[in-house]
This record gives C-alpha cells, structure tokens and sequence, in this order.
C-alpha cells in the first residue's frame, strides 16, 4: 500500500488566515489523529490579493518598494522575485486595504503606485513578470498605472487629465511613446480570475464599482469614462478577457503593456511548483473562505482541483462556508468539501476562531480519508 502523502494547496480564508495559516492548521489538525502523515504544503492563490505570500512561502525573496497609494499616500508595497521571475500585486499598491475604514474614492483612486511597482520590479532585472490583479481600490483603466511607466494622458488644453477613472472623460489624447522601453523586452503575464470586458453590462464599472463605494451615478460615470478612454487607446482590446480585470487594470495592460492573459490560478500553479508536488501527492486538501458558484469560475480550488483530477489524484477541501451541492463539488472535481460552519453555525465565531475550527475539520479529513 502507497504511503499516504497530503498535498495542502488551499487558499486564503479572507478576513480571517492566511494561506499560510491555512496549510498550518490543516497539517496540525491532520498530525492529531495520525502522527506520522507526510504533509507537504503549497499555499496558492488566483492573481487576487496573497499572490505575493504564496509565492514567498513556495520559496521567492520578498521585496519592498515605496510606491503611491490610491489615494495619493505613499505606502509600502511587497513584491517576490526568484531568479528572473518576479510576481507583482496590483493590490498590494493599489487595493481596498490601503483604503482606511468607510472611505472610498470610485472616480479618484489611481494605480499609479502599481506602475511604479511594475517599474520595481523592471529593476531588480525581471524578464518575465506574473501581475496578478484583483482586490483593487481602483476603477482608472489602468491609466495610472500607465502613467507611472512613461504614458501622458492629456485633456483638450493639454494638460494631464485628474486621476482615477473619473478624469478620463477628460481625455483628449494618449501618448504611449514613453513607456519604459524594458517594458517590450519583458513576459508579462496577466493573471486573474475574472475575465470580464472593460465597459457595458458585465463591464468593471457596473459588476465591480459598488463595492469600491461607486453610487449608481459614479457606476454611469464610470462606464462612460472608460468607454471614451477605451476609444481613445483601442477598443478592440476592451472586449478581451481579462479587460475589465481589477477595475480595468487589465486593459491597461493588454492595450498598453502587450500583456498576455492567463487564469490566475493556472499561473500560479505553474510558478508555484504544483505540477511536481501533485506527483508525490496521494491526497489533495484545498480550499478557500467560501465555497460557492464564483469558485467554480476560475477560484483555486477549482484550479486544483481540476488538476488533480486530471492526474487521477483525490481532493477534499476545507471552508469557512459552503454553498455548493454535491454535484457541483463532484463536477469540479472535489470529493467532499468540509465546512467550519458545520462546527459553529455563527459566521463571526467562525471568523474569530477559524484556526482552531479548522484544525478540528482537519482531523475529520484524517478520520475519513488516511486511516
């Protein structure tokens, strides 16, 4: 009989661990009822906000850099680099936790500070670079971001056009020919987990503005300044996938950055390292915060567990919550999924306690699966 061999690949349980934490108490809860189990860890993420832990804890140097915020705040942004790989984070510069508590600023925050990352990154000598977009503060299309790496954006006296998505209705002309010229020498892969176009009905503005504090005019506001910005740059790109990534962080990208998208999570797992601990793997454990119909779109675990399966490998997953049927974790590949819920109904207590409720759950997975 094979030697049993976990494979703890989950991601981040938001607001409450860390992926890192994640892989902690799962292996400790694992290591409660069989003591010798090997467990290998691999804490992964989407392109969303961990991006930068994940690749650290598989082994990248992390670097800081001083960069804008999105409000016009310096802040102190991560990035990793191993060899001539670096994975950038737009949110680390750009994202809602830069935001302070109940303020928000849907037609002014700029991803001006995730340009000047991209350009920190361009400095430590990166050849091919992983920008993961999600999380973000922002709804500029990039501009800022662009800006920050050499691109003028004018209004009709020629003038530079205010930040944030808002100021774009002022464009009157776009000036690519300063981008840094590193910038063609370099891989960039876009990575994330949505692939919706910039503008229109399932356009950033309207799917994702709200919840960066947009009211349903700045939405209206919003979706014509980037229809009009998008005329401006090119809009056949604005209707690619990924476009609408990150409040239009992607287009930016795409149009300005020749950019090539990807899944996040398939990204990730490629520059993680997966392929190789799936194979010395005789059980996957991954999982998020909330199980539900996004992450059948994209999430990582849908990403993992789609890879196991093709290697013919089991997976269960562990979260906070869980809103999917049977069938639909079998569809993706999940055998069973295990829910801090079913131990505390309370949804703050499990927040609060999810590291012990997880252990617990973790020594659940080890009675039904490795005795």
């Amino acid at each position: 009989m094979k030697t049993a061999r976990v494979l703890v690949a989950a991601d981040k349980f938001k607001g409450s661990l860390t992926a890192v934490q994640v892989a902690e108490r799962v292996t400790a809860g694992l290591r409660r009822v069989v003591p010798g189990v090997q467990v290998e860890t691999l804490p992964v993420a989407d392109g969303g906000d961990g991006t930068v832990a994940a690749a650290v804890a598989a082994g990248f140097e992390r670097r800081e850099a001083r960069v804008t915020g999105p409000l016009g705040d310096p802040v102190t942004a991560a990035y990793a680099v191993r060899e001539t790989t670096a994975v950038v984070e737009m949110a680390e510069a750009s994202g809602l936790q830069h935001l302070p508590a109940g303020v928000f600023a849907p037609l002014t925050a700029t991803t001006y500070g995730s340009g000047e990352l991209l350009l920190a990154a361009l400095e430590a000598g990166a050849r091919t670079i992983v920008f993961g977009v999600g999380g973000s503060a922002t709804t500029d299309g990039g501009a800022g971001m662009l800006a920050a790496l050499g691109a003028r954006f004018l209004d009709a006296d020629g003038k530079p056009v205010g930040p944030g998505g808002g100021g774009l209705a002022d464009l009157a002309a776009a000036d690519l020919s300063g981008l840094d010229p590193r910038l063609g020498e370099v891989d960039l892969i876009l990575a994330s987990d949505v692939d919706n176009p910039l503008t229109g009905p399932t356009g950033a503005p309207e799917v994702y503005g709200r919840q960066k504090g947009a009211t349903e005019d700045d939405v209206a506001v919003l979706d014509a300044a980037l229809a009009h910005y998008a005329s401006v740059l090119g809009p056949e790109q604005a209707q690619l996938p990924g476009a609408g990534a990150a409040g239009g962080i992607g287009y930016g990208a795409l149009v300005g950055l020749g950019a090539r998208f990807r899944p996040g999570i398939e990204v990730m797992l490629d520059v993680l390292g997966f392929a190789p601990a799936l194979a010395r793997a005789t059980l996957v454990v991954t999982g998020e915060g909330s199980l539900d119909a996004q992450t059948l779109h994209g999430k990582a675990p849908a990403g993992v567990a789609a890879a196991a399966r093709a290697a013919g490998i089991e997976v269960v997953a562990v979260c906070g919550r869980l809103a999917l049927t049977p069938e639909a974790l079998g569809g993706a590949g999940i055998r069973r999924a295990y829910a801090l819920t079913e131990l505390e109904p309370d949804p703050a207590v499990c927040m609060a306690e999810a590291g012990p409720l997880l252990e617990r759950v973790a020594e659940s997975i080890a009675r039904d699966f490795l005795r």
